[in-house]
């Protein structure tokens, strides 16, 4: 973990209480996450303070690729530097938002959201259709694992025409696209079956 990064977080007292319950999946339409994230204010804070300091949430774009019948959805192994994670299959393609993604002071929180949403994006991925359209869904998080008391989820989902337009980079460990509804049968990571559950909804 680079010891100078700074990532997005939101005061945990400052959010909704729905939205930090011990498993909280809340549809929820962008603008109104948005409103309650810009109310609650923002701020930067170095992510080796903000990954032991359960009393703010690091905000993560949580990014999952599905064909649009919906049949099969992208996965891959965790292999990154959140060795927390390794070894369970996820479905979100996503990261921290940096202050990189902050172009201008004055940008909206929504601006900032969607540029670091769209950075993940292209760090993960080598290859993407020219044109996209995330949907955001909703949000995800609990206090179970160490990981989760720390982040809150902005869950987006992709629909691709064809599969084979989308090229894992090499963070992507073992990425393939696999029947929807066998992916229960997978060891995954807590909040892709959360995260699942929020499409279901």
């Amino acid at each position: 973990m680079d010891k100078t990064e700074k990532v997005l977080c939101i005061k945990r007292n400052l959010l909704p209480e729905s939205w930090v319950t011990q498993k909280s999946i809340v549809p929820l339409e962008l603008d109104s996450f948005v409103k309650y994230c810009s109310k609650a204010g923002f701020e930067f804070v170095k992510r080796k303070d903000a990954e032991n300091d359960s009393s703010h949430k690091q905000i993560i774009p949580y990014i999952i690729l599905q064909t649009k019948d919906h049949d099969k959805t992208a996965i891959y192994q965790r292999q990154g530097s959140e060795k927390r994670l390794h070894d369970l299959w996820s479905l979100g393609i996503g990261g921290h938002i940096n202050p990189i993604d902050m172009n201008r002071q004055k940008d909206s929180f929504k601006q900032i959201l969607i540029t670091g949403m769209q950075r993940e994006l292209d760090e993960e991925l080598e290859k993407m259709p020219g044109e996209i359209s995330p949907k955001f869904i909703g949000v995800i998080s609990e206090d179970i694992t160490d990981v989760g008391k720390v982040h809150l989820g902005a869950v987006f989902t992709i629909t691709a025409n064809n599969p084979e337009d989308f090229l894992p980079g090499e963070e992507l460990f073992q990425f393939k696209w696999a029947k929807t509804d066998t992916l229960d049968q997978l060891n995954l990571e807590l909040w892709s079956t959360m995260a699942l559950n929020l499409i279901k909804k």
